[in-house]
C-alpha cells in the first residue's frame, strides 16, 4: 500500500480488519522506505475505513513512524478516530502513546504548513493542559485563531455557540516519538514514570544525558512515580543508588511516590534511604506540600568543576537561538523586539524586582542552555493566549511560561534540524525568584542578549 499525497499531506487508508494479520499486505519495506523519501510535512494513517483493530495491527503502522522519526522531523499519526477509536487507542498505549491522534483529517490538516487553506476560527478543549498549550501556539504559529477552553465545562459552554468556530478540535494528542522513560514536570519537579518489574532495562529506559542536563538547568527535585511497579532487583537497586549519590553532587533529591515493597526486600530500602532517597506513600504528601516542595525543590548553589566555556559551533547558531525566542514572544505579546546590547559575560540583571525567569536545556551534537528572563507585565501578555484571560495568579503565570518557553525550545529543536543538528531538550525550570536563578548558574560565562518589547525589557542569556 502506498500513501494518497494531496497538499503537503501523505495519507494511509486502510480497510477492514486491522488486526496483524498479512501486515505485508498493507505495508511493506518497500513502502515504508518510498514514505520516508516523500517531501510531505506529515504523513498520516487514516482509520475511518477500518472496522476492527487491535494493537498488532496498529503497530504494522507504528513501527513505520519510528521509522520516519529516525529520519526526520514530521508528524506522524492516526486521523479519522471516532471516541470509541480514540479511547481504545489511548488506552493500547497510555505513557508509552508516541505518535499523533486527530479526530478527522480536517483537524489533522490545520496542523500542517503545506495546507493551503483560509485561516480558522478554532474552539480548541485537551483535559492535558500541555497538549491543548502546544496545540494553541502551533495553530497560532500557522496563522489561525485558536480560542482555549480552560476545562470540560468551559469547553460545553463555548461549544453551545458553535456558530463562532469554523473547527472544534477535540480528542486530539501532538506527540513525539520517544522510547525512554515517561518525563513530565509539576512545580520544579520532574517527575519520572516507572512501573511492572524494575531490573537491569531501567538503565536502557531512563535518559541520562536528559536527567544530566536538568541538573544543569536548576531542577533539584526528581520523584519517580512508583504507583505501577511491583518489584526490582538488584540491578535496579544499584542504578538507583548510584543515581542518588550524582544528583546529590547538585544538591539534588530522589523521591519515590507510591512504592510498596511487599515484593521486595526490606534491606534494599534500607540500602536506597542510605544513597539518600526518600520515600512517600502518595504523590500529594509531596506536590500539595507547600513548604516541603519549595524546601527540594531549592538545593541551593554548587560548586561546578570544570567549567565549560560557551564555543563556537554554539555561537554560530545564536541567530536560530534569538529567532526562535522572539518569533514565538512577538506572537503571543503582538509587540515587535529590538535588539538594544549583546555581551559576552557572566549574566547581569541590573533590577531582580518585578522578573521572574525560566531555563531549559538542550544537549545532543551540540549542548547548552537558554535563559529567558522576563518583566512580569511581559509574562502576563505572553501568556494571556495560554490562559485564556489576564491574570495576576503567579503560580498560573509561572505554569504557562514554562509551556511557552518549552514551545521554544520545540521551535529551537526544528530550526537545528534543518541544518542538520540533532539535539534534544528538557523541560524547562521557573524561576520566581531572580535570585534563585543567580544561585544556580552562578558565575557561568555566557552571551546575553537585551531585548525590548514595547519598552519592556527582556533578556536571553545562552550559555553551557
Amino acid at each position: 500500500m502506498r500513501a494518497v499525497v494531496k497538499d503537503g499531506i501523505a495519507v494511509f487508508k486502510p480497510q477492514g480488519f486491522l488486526d496483524g494479520n498479512g501486515g505485508d499486505y498493507f505495508i511493506n519495506l518497500d513502502d515504508i522506505n518510498a514514505t520516508i523519501k516523500l517531501d510531505v510535512s506529515m504523513i498520516l494513517v487514516s482509520l475511518e475505513k477500518v472496522i476492527f483493530f487491535n494493537r498488532n495491527g496498529l503497530n504494522i503502522f507504528v513501527k513505520m513512524f519510528q521509522k520516519i522519526n529516525e529520519a526526520k522531523e514530521i508528524i506522524v499519526g492516526f486521523c479519522d478516530c471516532d471516541t470509541k477509536k480514540y479511547t481504545t487507542i489511548t488506552k493500547f498505549y497510555k505513557n508509552n502513546l508516541s505518535f499523533s491522534l486527530f479526530n478527522t483529517y480536517k483537524t489533522a490538516s490545520l496542523f500542517s504548513s503545506t495546507y493551503n487553506d483560509t485561516k480558522k476560527n478554532i474552539l480548541l478543549y485537551s483535559d492535558d493542559k500541555s497538549q491543548r498549550t502546544a496545540m494553541a501556539i502551533q495553530l497560532h504559529d500557522l496563522g489561525h485563531h485558536p480560542i482555549i477552553a480552560q476545562d470540560e465545562k468551559d469547553f460545553n459552554e463555548k461549544k453551545k455557540n458553535n456558530s463562532s468556530y469554523d473547527v472544534i478540535i477535540e480528542q486530539t494528542i501532538l506527540s513525539q516519538m520517544s522510547d525512554k522513560m515517561h518525563t513530565r514536570v509539576t512545580g520544579n519537579a520532574i517527575i519520572y514514570t516507572v512501573s511492572s518489574f524494575l531490573d537491569s532495562s531501567v538503565g536502557n529506559s531512563f535518559n541520562i544525558q536528559y536527567h544530566q542536563n536538568s541538573l544543569n538547568i536548576g531542577f533539584r527535585l526528581f520523584i519517580f512515580d512508583a504507583y505501577k511497579v511491583s518489584a526490582m532487583n538488584v540491578h535496579a537497586l544499584t542504578f538507583f543508588s548510584k543515581l542518588a549519590s550524582s544528583s546529590a553532587e547538585y544538591n539534588a533529591t530522589i523521591c519515590f511516590a507510591g512504592l510498596t515493597f511487599d515484593k521486595i526486600p526490606p534491606a534494599f530500602k534500607e540500602s536506597l534511604e542510605d544513597s539518600g532517597i526518600i520515600f512517600y506513600e502518595n504523590m500529594d504528601d509531596i506536590l500539595k506540600n507547600k513548604e516541603l516542595l519549595h524546601e527540594l525543590t531549592h538545593g541551593g548553589s554548587i560548586n561546578i568543576k570544570n567549567k565549560r566555556a560557551i564555543n563556537k559551533k554554539i555561537i554560530t547558531k545564536l541567530p536560530d537561538f534569538i529567532q526562535s525566542t522572539v518569533s514565538t514572544i512577538e506572537m503571543m505579546t503582538n509587540a515587535k523586539a529590538i535588539k538594544e546590547a549583546v555581551n559576552v559575560n557572566s549574566i547581569v540583571i541590573d533590577i531582580k524586582e518585578n522578573k521572574i525567569a525560566s531555563s531549559i536545556g538542550f544537549y545532543g551534537e551540540i549542548d547548552g542552555m537558554i535563559i529567558l528572563v522576563f518583566p512580569t507585565e511581559i509574562a502576563q501578555k505572553a501568556c494571556e493566549l495560554l490562559i485564556g484571560e489576564k491574570t495576576d495568579d503567579m503560580e498560573l503565570i509561572l505554569d504557562s511560561l514554562a509551556e511557552l518557553v518549552n514551545i521554544v525550545g520545540g521551535k529551537i529543536k526544528t530550526l537545528l534540524s534543518t541544518n542538520n543538528i540533532s539535539v534534544n531538550i528538557t523541560l524547562p525550570r521557573t524561576y520566581s525568584n531572580i535570585d534563585d536563578l543567580i544561585e544556580v548558574i552562578d558565575t557561568k560565562r555566557g552571551i546575553q542578549v537585551d531585548l525590548s518589547f514595547d519598552n519592556d525589557k527582556f533578556l536571553f542569556f545562552l550559555t553551557r
